[in-house]
């Protein structure tokens, strides 16, 4: 039952990150703060490799997910798409 219930968080906090990662691709920016993605990506990223070597699947599971919706923020924040027409 546990791990039913870290799967739902797991699903809820992921799908948190899916509308701002598909609002800056669409967009070509991020206006994010630069430094909150930052401490996102590497907290997230040190976690993910805590649960890694723990063997938790829902938390490995949960923080890279997050951590690639941070780094897509941080990439379209540093190198936002120009349209051309």
């Amino acid at each position: 039952m546990s791990a039913s219930i870290g799967y739902v968080g797991l699903i809820c906090f992921a799908l948190a990150w899916i509308p701002q990662s598909l609002e800056t691709i669409r967009a070509g920016r991020c206006a994010v703060n630069r430094s909150f993605l930052a401490l996102s990506a590497m907290g997230s990223f040190a976690l993910t490799l805590y649960a890694y070597s723990r063997g938790d699947t829902v938390f490995y599971s949960l923080n890279a997910l997050t951590t690639a919706g941070a780094l897509t923020n941080i990439y379209f924040s540093f190198f936002p798409r120009i349209w051309i027409r």
